[in-house]
């Protein structure tokens, strides 16, 4: 066994998470080959043992392909938020469909495969504790958060029968995109991000002490592969990611921190709405990630750092 290189496949490669995925694989000595699929073409590093393939992964001709020989499987691709409420079919048929037969595929082809899945805080009920745990019962309202729920019990139901070692992991607002789709109502978060890099004034649809939970790209990537990479999960196979609750006065602080030269003006504009979606989280404790060692943001000046490498 010891001259198997190690594969690691990521389906949706293509992706802000998945790019910056696949380029930290690149940089580990034990991975021997990496597999990477998205649907669209897209830019992706270039080195011996990288396969990249344009195709969807519910073809199963595609999947088998990008996944024969994988000892470890990201799965990132999903139709988001928004995207699953506005169309239900193309949701189910993503997020529930292939979803699950990927994960049929791989417990009849290698039930020792390591899964790791992308799910989301969307699961969670409404209104959020303070804090929110481990043990916050789930109950989402959205399609999405709904759907990724269905496929965390599924998840943790093979892992429990020895059908794939597979994990759910539920990360926060992952930061900040450069060029975040404007049509997503979260895109603020990530603008505020680069507009402050860039000198450009911003207006901002919450408060001050708008409170949400963010996480730069840079540790949310590394726990992904953390998770590929862990000998032993445990019997809790569906849990959030750590992630930093601060308000958006707080982020501010630490932005003209890191950018003290910025002409950049920010506005505070609060629309009741978008204050009540995504500036009213509580406080967040992530025990069981954080006894795995998963990595975290320290604090808001580390996140700024990490969240435009």
């Amino acid at each position: 066994m010891g001259s198997h290189e190690m594969k690691v496949a990521v389906i949706g490669a293509g992706g802000f998470v998945g790019q910056k995925v696949a380029a930290l694989l690149t940089e580990d000595a034990s991975v021997g080959g990496i597999s990477l699929l998205d649907r669209v073409e897209f830019s992706h590093p270039q080195r011996k043992g990288i396969t990249a393939t344009v195709g969807d992964f519910a073809d199963p001709a595609t999947r088998a392909k990008v996944l024969e020989g994988a000892d470890k499987v990201i799965l990132l691709a999903a139709i988001l938020g928004g995207a699953a409420e506005a169309d239900y079919a193309l949701a189910r048929q993503v997020n529930v469909d292939a979803t699950l037969d990927l994960f049929e595929h791989l417990r009849d082809t290698d039930p020792a495969t390591r899964v790791v899945f992308a799910s989301t805080i969307a699961v969670f009920a409404k209104p959020l504790p303070d804090p929110v745990t481990d043990t916050t019962p789930t109950g989402p309202t959205m399609v999405y958060g709904a759907q990724k729920l269905m496929m965390e019990v599924a998840l943790s139901n093979f892992a429990a029968k020895g059908w794939l070692d597979g994990v759910s992991l539920r990360p926060s607002g992952v930061m900040a995109r450069d060029g975040a789709d404007a049509r997503l109502k979260t895109a603020f978060m990530s603008r505020l991000f680069w507009c402050v890099k860039r000198g450009e004034d911003i207006e901002l649809p919450v408060a001050p002490d708008s409170r949400t939970w963010l996480t730069s790209i840079d540790a949310v990537a590394r726990n992904f592969i953390h998770a590929a990479m862990l000998p032993e999960l445990g019997a809790d196979r569906a849990f959030t990611l750590p992630a930093l609750s601060l308000t958006f006065g707080e982020l501010v602080e630490a932005l003209k921190r890191r950018f003290p030269d910025s002409p950049s003006r920010i506005t505070f504009v609060p629309d009741p709405d978008i204050v009540a979606l995504f500036g009213s989280y509580p406080r967040l404790e992530t025990k069981t990630a954080d006894r795995l060692g998963f990595s975290r943001d320290r604090d808001a000046d580390d996140l700024v750092a990490n969240a435009m490498t």
